[in-house]
């Protein structure tokens, strides 16, 4: 992993990252990632998509949503030949540390209950479900 680099995505690796989300990501119970939808993320907030690249390669992603109120986690995935090695935890870690920069006091991830395999990498870094509330959803249509 010498050579695994955490950094802000570029625009021209957004179709990149569409499609590596599709190979990498948990994609059930959620909308289909758009073209459209990645672009306007980009262009509101450059630095939040934060990628692990390998050479050219991505092999990891997560988006540190900060709204100047709140921080979020989305869209943690790593490239499975390349799980269990650290990167995870790692972009957890910087996406944390961009918060702190903020001033944000806590962060909320959005982990699929039926992704059991997520909970680890959470758990391991000190996240735990909340019990007291639950997540309503409205599809804006």
């Amino acid at each position: 992993m010498g050579d695994l680099i955490l950094r802000a995505a570029v625009e021209a690796e957004l179709p990149a990252v569409l499609e590596f989300w599709r190979v990498a990501a948990e994609n059930d119970s959620r909308p289909v990632d758009t073209d459209d939808a990645i672009r306007a993320l980009y262009r509101r907030d450059p630095a939040a998509l934060i990628l692990a690249v390998d050479g050219s390669e991505i092999v990891g992603t997560i988006i540190a949503g900060w709204d100047g109120w709140r921080c979020h986690l989305y869209r943690l995935a790593v490239a499975p030949q390349r799980r269990r090695a650290g990167i995870g935890g790692r972009l957890v870690a910087a996406a944390e540390e961009r918060f702190r920069s903020f001033g944000g006091t806590r962060v909320d991830a959005m982990v699929l209950d039926g992704n059991t395999v997520a909970h680890g990498i959470w758990a391991a870094r000190g996240y735990h479900p909340q019990g007291e509330w639950s997540r309503w959803v409205k599809p804006l249509g």
